[in-house]
């Protein structure tokens, strides 16, 4: 009996033994957990105040530019308003058989809207012989009857409007145009129906004053040489004109 309880105390004591050996081996344990939880919390404030760092460096770096931007300052052209157009001008007209000589003449126009307008002019210049008359010696016509004059009436149409430059500093507005018309022609002591057509381009130089380069043709029938025949007669002219 006495042999029982002393194995019974046995066991107790051992297992006393092991829950001791327990209780020590975990104390450590618990004490570097607690040891790590302020290191982990330091770590993530450390990480925090990085991202605030990166964040605070981006808003510096994305400060917005505003460029200076240096407007120029542009004129516009200041066109005379009114629609009368006044001229004159010098050139060439070639009459076909007779040569070609000096023409002078003068010009009105008025402006119907921005592109169309109505033109009007007189033109005067001389003619020579005609090869036949140079060889066979015979004169054809008086002195009186070789000065050439004419009237027309056309319509004109602007195209292609734009700027004209002389060098890098000067430009100015211009356009081409096209003419087209009906008139009549003094010629050999007889008025002849004419038809004209042609094309020009104008500078506007100033509000009140405009250059005109001009070729037109004067498409007229003579009998002179004893057969009727039509004739293509050329002219070049250039020309001023004055806005009223």
């Amino acid at each position: 009996m006495e042999t029982r309880i002393q194995h019974i105390f046995l066991k107790l004591r051992a297992a006393l033994a092991v829950s001791g050996l327990s209780l020590l081996v975990m104390l450590p344990l618990s004490a570097q957990q607690v040891d790590a939880e302020p290191q982990d919390t330091d770590s993530q404030k450390s990480e925090t105040e990085l991202v605030e760092d990166e964040v605070q460096q981006w808003d510096e770096a994305s400060v917005i530019v505003e460029p200076e931007i240096k407007r120029k300052k542009i004129e516009l052209s200041e066109i005379d308003a009114e629609d009368i157009e006044i001229g004159i001008f010098v050139g060439q007209m070639s009459v076909e058989d007779f040569g070609t000589n000096i023409l002078t003449g003068a010009s009105i126009a008025y402006h119907v809207t921005e592109d169309i307008f109505v033109a009007a002019s007189f033109g005067a210049t001389d003619t020579d012989q005609t090869s036949f008359e140079v060889i066979s010696g015979a004169r054809l016509l008086t002195d009186d009857e070789r000065a050439l004059k004419y009237y027309d009436l056309s319509v004109g149409l602007n195209v292609l409007p734009g700027e004209g430059f002389i060098g890098s500093s000067y430009a100015f507005n211009s356009t081409f145009y096209g003419l087209l018309g009906i008139g009549s022609t003094e010629f050999a002591g007889d008025q002849r129906f004419t038809v004209t057509g042609g094309a020009g381009y104008k500078v506007i130089m100033q509000d009140w004053l405009a250059i005109h380069i001009e070729v037109k043709d004067h498409l007229f029938d003579i009998d002179i040489l004893g057969t009727n025949k039509s004739t293509h007669n050329i002219i070049y002219d250039v020309g001023f004109t004055f806005f009223f």
